[in-house]
């Protein structure tokens, strides 16, 4: 019988390989995963804070651009953010020679659908030197600002 060391080893193992797929020697390509947050700027500072709230169903995509032309080399199709605000897009392939954003497109409330100018994207590198796949984060998050702050915001140190 395995020992519960052995277990957790052999568990451990199971989920690191099956978390990266090689493409050497293979036509596979890489599996990218983005992740990033989305928020409701309650105080509309620009800035996630103690009273900004995630945004349960916000939208959001992955668009990646020739810069010589501004052509589409790759988009992901929209997906909805989780009850933390959190979002994960799946990109297959390397866009080491594109621009690639995740780009807010819709807001799942009226109180608080206009995009913060400085927060509707973020930049997000797809590639990697070694050719291996993973998780690549979004640099900041992404915000819709609220469109009447509320008497609390005031009290927010600067």
């Amino acid at each position: 019988m395995a020992k519960a060391s052995e277990i957790t080893l052999l568990f451990f193992i199971v989920c690191i390989s099956s978390s990266f797929s090689f493409s050497h020697g293979t036509d596979k390509p890489n599996i990218y995963t983005v992740t990033g947050h989305v928020y409701c700027d309650t105080c509309n500072v620009e800035s996630e804070n103690k009273l900004s709230d995630p945004l349960l169903g916000a939208s959001v995509k992955l668009v990646c651009t020739n810069p010589t032309d501004n052509t589409i080399t790759y988009q992901t199709p929209e997906i909805i953010t989780s009850a933390k605000g959190d979002f994960r897009l799946h990109v297959p392939g390397e866009y080491k020679d594109s621009t690639c954003e995740a780009i807010l497109t819709r807001s799942p409330t009226k109180a608080c659908d206009e995009p913060v100018e400085s927060l509707k994207k973020a930049k997000v590198v797809i590639t990697t030197k070694d050719g291996v796949p993973g998780v690549i984060p979004c640099p900041n998050s992404l915000a819709f600002k609220n469109k009447v702050a509320p008497p609390e915001c005031k009290d927010l140190a600067p």
